[in-house]
């Protein structure tokens, strides 16, 4: 978790730029918020402090997950606060290239990031 954090960090600055604020976090434990995820629809005993911590109701907007993964290893994030979403990951694999090819093959580069940003919030 983490490997594309530059290029959603970019994003985000080049979203700013045209009066998109983003907020950027790095998941790294997806268990962890998804037994949280859980437990607040009755399905579990684990802690769902978490959730509140990471995805307060307040700043609850449109998000975009980014994973070099599967893309619905993160989906599940947007059930939170009930938000529009969507989800960016490595759905085949075998692939062959510089790390920028794979990611814009992938969908997972700052340009993609940046025009799901715009999708998911209609802009």
């Amino acid at each position: 978790m983490g490997a594309l954090m530059p290029e959603a960090l970019d994003a985000a600055a080049r979203l700013e730029r045209i009066g998109i604020v983003a907020d950027v976090l790095c998941i790294t434990s997806p268990g962890q918020l998804y037994r949280a995820v859980q437990a607040r629809q009755g399905h579990g005993d684990a802690e769902s402090w978490i959730l509140d911590q990471l995805l307060p109701a307040d700043r609850a907007t449109p998000m975009v997950t980014v994973l070099d993964g599967h893309p619905h290893t993160l989906a599940f994030l947007a059930t939170v606060n009930r938000v529009a979403s969507t989800s960016l990951g490595v759905s085949n694999f075998g692939q062959v290239g510089s790390l920028d090819e794979v990611y814009k093959h992938h969908h997972i580069d700052t340009d993609s990031i940046v025009g799901a940003a715009l999708d998911v919030t209609g802009q």
